[in-house]
C-alpha cells in the first residue's frame, strides 16, 4: 500500500563512518524539517482549489467553473481526485510526521522542549487524521505505517477513529509545557499555548460532528474542549503563511500563476449573499455591468468576463491558508449553545460574535457589520438554517470547514445539478482507485461496510 512508503533515511553505523558525514547533507533529516514539509503539504493540499485534488469548494457549491464543468458535475473519476488527496495526506503529510517522531528521539533536547516538540507533531498528525476521516469515512488507521506488520492495513471504523483522536487530544494537551519552547514551526512559531488551543479546537470540531449520532458524547467532548481553551482570536487561528517565494498560496497558484480562468463564485453564493445584503461581496468579488453575477453550478460559464470573479483579495501569493479559523470556532460554539451545551454564551450572542469575526477578518467596517446583523438576526426557531447559512458564507474559500457545516446542518440546501454524475450531492470522497490495486480486499470490505464506496454514502455522523 502506498502509505507504507518510507523516506529512506538512515543513521551512521559507527563512529568511524561518521567521519565521512557531510553536515550540509545530514543522513538523518532534522525532525523540524520533516514537520515543515508536513505542515506545507497538508495545508497546501487541504486548501488547494485545483480540480485535481480535494474539490471541497465544489462539494459545497460555493464555486463554479468556466469552460470545463466536469468537477461541478461531480466527476471524481477522470482526474483521480480521491487518489491524489489520499496520497498527499498519507505519503507526503502523515509519513513525514511519523518519520519526524522517530528522528526526534535521536536529537539532543531538554526534556520539556522534547515534550513540546513531540506534542506539536502529535497535534499536527491528529489534524491530518481528522481531515482524512471526515473526507473518506473508514480509513486505514491503526495498522498504517507498520510495513513490518501489515503491508495491506485494514480500514478502521470511522467512529472508533473519532474516539481515539479525542483520547489522543486529551493525552497530548496534558503533556504540554507552556513555559518551554518547541519547534520554531511555520504556523505558531513554537507557541505551545496556541498549539494547545488548536488541539482543543480540533476536539470541538470532532465533538460537534458527533451531535446527531451520539449527543451525550458530543456534549461532553465539546464542553470539555471549550473549558480547556479553544481558539479565541484571529491571532490563534491555524494559518499556514506563504512567503510568496519558497511557498505561494494554492489559490494564487491556481488563479494567477497558472494563467487560467477556471473558477468563478457560484450563482448560489452570489444570490444568497445578495439576498442578505452581505457587504463581504464588495471585498470578495468583482462586478459585471455594475452588478454581481455568479456562474451556474454544473454548467459551462463562458466567456469568463461575463461573470463576477474572485477579487485581488484572494489573489496574493502570500494569502494564508486559514484552515481552522476563529470564525469557525465561534460558529461551532454558537451551534453548541443552540443544542443546549455549555458554550460560554447564548446561541444568539455567539452567533453575533461569529458573524462579527468573519466581517472583521474580511475587512468589513463595524458600521456595516452592525447593519448586516440587524438585517440578519439569529433565528432561534430555525437555528440550523440561521447558523448553517451564515457559517457557509463565512467559510467561503475554506472548503473543508464549510463542507463539515453543510453536511451537519443541511443548510444552505444544495441541489444536485442536472448534469451530475451522482444521484445526489457528495457526502464523502470515494476511496483511492490505487487502493483497489494495492489493498483490494480491505478497501472492498470497507466500502461494503459503509453502504458502498460512493460519494453519495453519508459518513457515520451525517444523520439528517
Amino acid at each position: 500500500m502506498s502509505v507504507c512508503i518510507g523516506l529512506g533515511v538512515s543513521s551512521c553505523q559507527s563512529d568511524l563512518t561518521s567521519l565521512n558525514d557531510d553536515p550540509k547533507h545530514p543522513a538523518i533529516l532534522p525532525s523540524e524539517n520533516l514537520l515543515a514539509t508536513a505542515l506545507y503539504q497538508s495545508s497546501y493540499y487541504i486548501d488547494n482549489p485545483s480540480v485535481n485534488f480535494n474539490n471541497y469548494r465544489f462539494f459545497t457549491q460555493q464555486m463554479s467553473e468556466t469552460q470545463y464543468p466536469d468537477e461541478t458535475q461531480y466527476n471524481l473519476v477522470t482526474r483521480t481526485q480521491p487518489r491524489n488527496h489520499f496520497n498527499r495526506m498519507y505519503v507526503y503529510s502523515l509519513n513525514n510526521i511519523k518519520q519526524a517522531k522517530d528522528n526526534l528521539k535521536h536529537e539532543v533536547e531538554t526534556d520539556d522542549v522534547r515534550t513540546n516538540k513531540l506534542a506539536t507533531l502529535e497535534i499536527e498528525e491528529i489534524f491530518i487524521w481528522e481531515n482524512l476521516v471526515d473526507t473518506f469515512g473508514d480509513i486505514p488507521y491503526s495498522e498504517s505505517f507498520k510495513s513490518d506488520e501489515a503491508l495491506t492495513p485494514k480500514y478502521d471504523d470511522a467512529k472508533v477513529i473519532y474516539l481515539d483522536l479525542i483520547k489522543r487530544i486529551d493525552a497530548v494537551t496534558a503533556t504540554i509545557k507552556p513555559s518551554a519552547s518547541g519547534y520554531n514551526d511555520l504556523v505558531y512559531a513554537g507557541n505551545m499555548t496556541k498549539w494547545k488551543k488548536f488541539a482543543n479546537s480540533i476536539k470541538l470540531r470532532l465533538g460537534m460532528n458527533l451531535a446527531d449520532t451520539d449527543p451525550a458524547l458530543s456534549k461532553t467532548t465539546v464542553e470539555s474542549a471549550i473549558a480547556d481553551g479553544v481558539i479565541s482570536s484571529d491571532d490563534e487561528a491555524y494559518k499556514f503563511n506563504y512567503d510568496g517565494n519558497t511557498f505561494s498560496s494554492p489559490v494564487f497558484d491556481n488563479l494567477v500563476a497558472s494563467g487560467r480562468n477556471d473558477f468563478l463564485p457560484s450563482e448560489l453564493t452570489v444570490t444568497t449573499m445578495s439576498t442578505l445584503s452581505d457587504p463581504r461581496m464588495d471585498v470578495w468579488f468583482t462586478k459585471v455591468g455594475g452588478v454581481y453575477k455568479g456562474g451556474v453550478f454544473g454548467e459551462i460559464n463562458d466567456p469568463y468576463t461575463n461573470y463576477s470573479q474572485l477579487s485581488s483579495y484572494f489573489r496574493s501569493a502570500t494569502k494564508a491558508s486559514n484552515l481552522l479559523s476563529y470564525a469557525e470556532v465561534a460558529f461551532l460554539k454558537a451551534e453548541a449553545a443552540a443544542r443546549g451545551y455549555v458554550a460560554g454564551g447564548t446561541a444568539a450572542t455567539l452567533y453575533i460574535m461569529a458573524v462579527t469575526e468573519s466581517m472583521r477578518e474580511n475587512g468589513v467596517s463595524t458600521a456595516n457589520t452592525t447593519t448586516y446583523l440587524s438585517l440578519n438576526p439569529y433565528n432561534a426557531a430555525n437555528w440550523k438554517q440561521s447558523i448553517g447559512v451564515q457559517a457557509w458564507i463565512a467559510m467561503f474559500n475554506k472548503g473543508f470547514a464549510s463542507w463539515n457545516f453543510t453536511r451537519r446542518l443541511d443548510y444552505p440546501i444544495l441541489v444536485n445539478p442536472p448534469k451530475s454524475n451522482l444521484s445526489s450531492v457528495p457526502y464523502r470522497m470515494p476511496y483511492s482507485d490505487q487502493e483497489y490495486v494495492l489493498n483490494g480486499a480491505n478497501v472492498k470490505a470497507a466500502g461494503d461496510k459503509i453502504g458502498g464506496d460512493k460519494a453519495t454514502t453519508k459518513l457515520f455522523w451525517d444523520k439528517n
